[in-house]
């Protein structure tokens, strides 16, 4: 059975806990939720051992595997799954042994590294924390295509169906 007094207090904690929440912006609110304080992003809190370099939004894809590229550990390729079945670059990994800051903008400092920099068609922009932005490659106007690389590499696909049909 519960006394006068337990009841007595039980309605004034009730009574601080309203005004407490009353208090409270959304954020607060949802803060105060169990589930409120989220696991972060990835890269976001500066942490980790990679920098990150986004290419492409994430919404493009379905699914991701990473790949490592050279030494295992350095450089790693995130790619990306799209609902038509094709794959393409979601983002690079880039170790902070093999590359670093530069004011707002990432340089590498293995050869590696560099390559990888230099294969994207700008520099790579931060983000937040250690996420970078860049562009994927550079955009080719439709009348100056098939480039000479498109029409060597047609050629020797051809090439190849040939000899494959032959054997």
């Amino acid at each position: 059975m519960v006394s006068l007094r337990q009841r007595q207090a039980a309605k004034r904690n009730i009574r601080k806990a309203q005004k407490k929440w009353r208090s409270m912006s959304h954020k607060e609110h949802a803060m105060a939720q169990p589930q409120g304080s989220a696991r972060k992003k990835p890269g976001t809190t500066g942490k980790g051992n990679f920098y990150r370099i986004v290419v492409r939004p994430k919404s493009e894809f379905v699914s991701f595997k990473n790949h490592d590229v050279g030494k295992k550990g350095h450089i790693e390729r995130i790619s990306g799954r799209r609902k038509s079945g094709s794959w393409d670059t979601q983002a690079w990994l880039i170790s902070k042994a093999d590359a670093k800051k530069s004011g707002n903008t990432l340089v590498g400092i293995s050869e590696d590294a560099k390559q990888v920099i230099r294969s994207l068609s700008s520099k790579p922009k931060k983000v937040k924390g250690d996420v970078f932005e860049a562009h994927p490659r550079k955009n080719v106007p439709e009348k100056s295509k098939p480039t000479k690389a498109m029409r060597t590499a047609q050629k020797q696909n051809i090439k190849k169906a040939q000899k494959a049909r032959w054997k």
